[in-house]
């Protein structure tokens, strides 16, 4: 079965950090991971940025497994505009990016 990645690299609003966290761990990411085809979602922190340009705060991915990758979005944003996802304030939404990777191959780990 085809398996995607979505990456969501967001920051919180100035001041709303604890909330942005708090709000992503415990509320947004098991409500989608609930969601059919969602896998799994983890976060992390940027700790150092390679290179000049500043890159976003936060990011999530989120492990899909579908055959119909457009119908498990479909069904993300039907579910989000009928108001079934809990969003925060505390998200700096006008700046979040996302994106959907397929994978490619196998994953290479050390021997």
């Amino acid at each position: 079965m085809p398996r995607y990645q979505m990456v969501v690299m967001s920051d919180p609003v100035e001041g709303c950090e604890k909330d942005y966290n708090q709000w992503y761990q415990d509320v947004h990411l098991p409500q989608l991971v609930a969601l059919e085809g969602i896998r799994s979602a983890r976060r992390l922190r940027r700790v150092r940025t390679l290179g000049e340009r500043e890159t976003y705060s936060y990011m999530v991915i989120y492990e899909i497994e579908t055959e119909d990758i457009d119908a498990v979005l479909d069904n993300l944003i039907s579910v989000a505009m009928a108001g079934e996802i809990t969003m925060s304030d505390a998200i700096d939404r006008e700046n979040a990016h996302a994106a959907i990777y397929e994978e490619l191959g196998p994953v290479v780990a050390e021997p």
